[in-house]
């Protein structure tokens, strides 16, 4: 099944924008804050402080990667909670330093 659906899903537009999904993976800052989601929930100060950054810095990235749908946020009073979108971006991200850590 899932080869069934891969074979539906390698016409032009799905590579372009896998190419565009794998640029994004390509930014370490956007690489750090989605470590530190994977391991779990956080607003944008938890982030800035885990990754010695900037409020500013890491909703500028944060935006990026709502809109590519790897992350997904959720109110709370006046704070903004984030993790990741799906159980795809915690694999995508798994398999990744499986791969770099051989």
């Amino acid at each position: 099944m899932a080869i069934q659906k891969q074979e539906q899903c390698t016409d032009e537009e799905s590579l372009y924008r896998l190419a565009e999904l794998f640029k994004i993976f390509g930014d370490s800052t956007r690489i750090r804050i989605l470590h530190a989601l994977s391991q779990k929930e956080l607003c944008v100060q938890d982030i800035a402080d885990a990754l010695e950054m900037t409020q500013s810095a890491i909703s500028h990235q944060l935006r990026v990667l709502k809109q590519a749908a790897l992350v997904k946020s959720r109110r709370d009073g006046k704070t903004i909670y984030y993790s990741l979108a799906d159980d795809h971006v915690f694999t995508i991200m798994q398999q990744g330093l499986e791969h770099v850590c051989e």
